[in-house]
C-alpha cells in the first residue's frame, strides 16, 4: 500500500532538484557572461560581480539538490531547508511580476505546492 503523501512528496523532492538545477546552469552563465552589465545589477544585494552572484547560485544549488534528495529519505533537515527554500522562491518571484507575469505566477503557484507539500506530508509520523 502506497504511503500517505508519497505523490506529494516525490513531486517536492523533483522540483527542488530541477531547480537547483537551474541554478547550477545560472551559475555556469554567470561565470561565462562577458558582456555588459544591466543597470539593475549596480543595486544588487551581492555587488555588480557576476562572479559572486554565480557562486552563490552554485552553492544554493547543490544545498536544494542536496535537500531534494534527503526528502526522499524523510530526513527532516532537508525538509526544512526545502520549506525555507520554496517559501523564498515564491516571494522572490513576486518581483519579477510586472516583466513576466505568466512565469511568476507559476512558479509561485509550483512553489506554493512544494511548501503545501512539505508542510503537509513531510513530518514525522503520527502515532
Amino acid at each position: 500500500m502506497e504511503e500517505r503523501g508519497s505523490g506529494w512528496l516525490l513531486f517536492a523532492s523533483v522540483t527542488l532538484i530541477l531547480v537547483g538545477i537551474m541554478r547550477i546552469f545560472d551559475a555556469i552563465w554567470a561565470w561565462r557572461y562577458h558582456g555588459a552589465l544591466p543597470d539593475n545589477l549596480n543595486g544588487g544585494v551581492f555587488g555588480t560581480n557576476l562572479h559572486t552572484y554565480g557562486w552563490i547560485w552554485f552553492i544554493v544549488g547543490i544545498v536544494l539538490i542536496i535537500a531534494g534528495f534527503g526528502v526522499l529519505t524523510n530526513s527532516q533537515f532537508s525538509r526544512w531547508i526545502g520549506l525555507v527554500g520554496a517559501a523564498i522562491g515564491a516571494i522572490t518571484a513576486i518581483t519579477w511580476m510586472p516583466f513576466y507575469p505568466v512565469w511568476s505566477f507559476l512558479y509561485i503557484i509550483i512553489a506554493m505546492m512544494v511548501v503545501y507539500a512539505l508542510a503537509q506530508y513531510g513530518g514525522p509520523e503520527q502515532a
